[in-house]
């Protein structure tokens, strides 16, 4: 058996613990004596206990002269529990396959010269890439400051997400919608804006069996309390922890509902390429075609990189999953807070007063557009699901 092999099965039991770990990152382990796995883990709900420390208890006695593959180098610093590298040293571990280094300031290769120092041997890079991808909502908080965004968009072939009087309901087939239940239970947190809210009045959760206790965090935008206790979400935030972004105190809370107060943007974003003279028209314009309103939304009194960093530092949320309509996808593509577009694509077509799923972006030429490139595409019976990773 190869290095791949075995950290390929890490890989996917870092996998199992992917929206029910954050802060922390998703991290697989196991241990392999002759050829044999005498011991696995992963990541712990809520962070703990560490996928290394769950591996050496299941290997029980059996672990002196083993090796370890762990999909992220161990921790070397003092937390809620003694670091990761003093219970390997301990186990009598003879070396450690370590797929990706953790980007954290406090670890960041010390754990590899933990294990180095105690006479441990070392291998780092194996799937590395692969590890990477996986915790790639734990990285982009250590690299930006804010979660991974990625953005569902249920569209026709035209690209339009709702009728041109709001019916949407359903665009994509069933199969297509019990695969974003399992997509849900991968994020952190799902996030609408407050027409969304009104429109559709979602619940936001997970649905499929066995899937039910692994729904998100929610978060709505909404700065003009549009909320209200008779909406779904208001009714089962007992049940499922909810957030409302506003931009100043709300007079009236909901209860169970938790209030995040961000910033109130300084300037309108403007586009890339524009007319100061036309710029007040061409604004308007943008908020009408997005399909909500000939007014800016609430979204345009939030501030969302502020919002986005604060997501990190104070829920500690590191995957971000947007289900917004237009409003909140254009917003969000104008201040570059898109990294990964889920287009669930229907074989139907609804036409030019439809809803389309991004409004007007003010650019000019084909050279000025935002670009992803194809990531995975994934077919089903009536639906095609393209995924595309934002080009930096």
């Amino acid at each position: 058996m190869t290095d791949d092999y075995f950290m390929s099965i890490a890989l996917k039991l870092a996998e199992k613990s992917l929206g029910s770990v954050a802060p922390n990152p998703a991290v697989g382990c196991i241990i392999v004596k002759d050829g044999m796995v005498i011991g696995e883990g992963y990541t712990g709900i809520g962070g703990r206990p560490h996928a290394e420390v769950v591996a050496l208890q299941n290997a029980q006695d059996l672990t002196h002269g083993a090796t370890m593959y762990v999909t992220l180098e161990p921790c070397c610093h003092f937390g809620v529990t003694e670091p990761c590298t003093a219970e390997i040293i301990k186990s009598g571990i003879r070396k450690v396959v370590i797929a990706a280094i953790d980007p954290d300031n406090r670890v960041l290769g010390r754990g590899i010269k933990a294990l180095a120092d105690a006479g441990i041997e070392v291998e780092q890079g194996i799937m590395q890439e692969e590890a990477e991808k996986l915790n790639v909502g734990f990285f982009t908080t250590k690299k930006l400051h804010r979660p991974f965004i990625a953005c569902k968009i249920a569209t026709t072939l035209d690209g339009k997400i709702a009728t041109f009087t709001g019916d949407s309901k359903w665009i994509t087939s069933e199969d297509t919608r019990n695969w974003v239940h399992k997509l849900r239970a991968k994020y952190d947190a799902i996030m609408i804006g407050s027409s969304t809210l009104i429109n559709d009045d979602p619940l936001l959760t997970c649905r499929l069996p066995e899937l039910e206790d692994r729904s998100p965090i929610r978060l709505i935008i909404d700065s003009q309390a549009k909320l209200q206790k008779e909406h779904n979400i208001a009714k089962t935030a007992d049940k499922v922890i909810t957030w409302v972004i506003t931009n100043k105190e709300v007079e009236r809370k909901i209860k169970d509902i938790n209030y995040l107060i961000v910033n109130t943007p300084l300037v309108i974003p403007v586009p890339r390429h524009w007319d100061p003279e036309n710029f007040k028209q061409l604004h308007n314009e943008n908020w009408s075609r997005a399909g909500m309103t000939s007014e800016p939304d609430v979204i345009g009194k939030v501030c969302l990189k502020d919002m986005a960093s604060k997501f990190v530092s104070e829920i500690g949320i590191t995957r971000l999953l947007v289900e917004g309509g237009g409003v909140l996808i254009t917003e969000l593509l104008k201040h570059n807070l898109i990294d990964r577009l889920i287009i669930c694509r229907s074989g139907k077509i609804l036409g030019n007063d439809a809803t389309p799923f991004v409004g007007d972006l003010g650019i000019q030429s084909i050279n000025e557009c935002y670009q992803f490139k194809k990531a995975e595409i994934i077919e089903f019976s009536e639906d095609v699901v393209e995924m595309w990773d934002r080009l930096l």
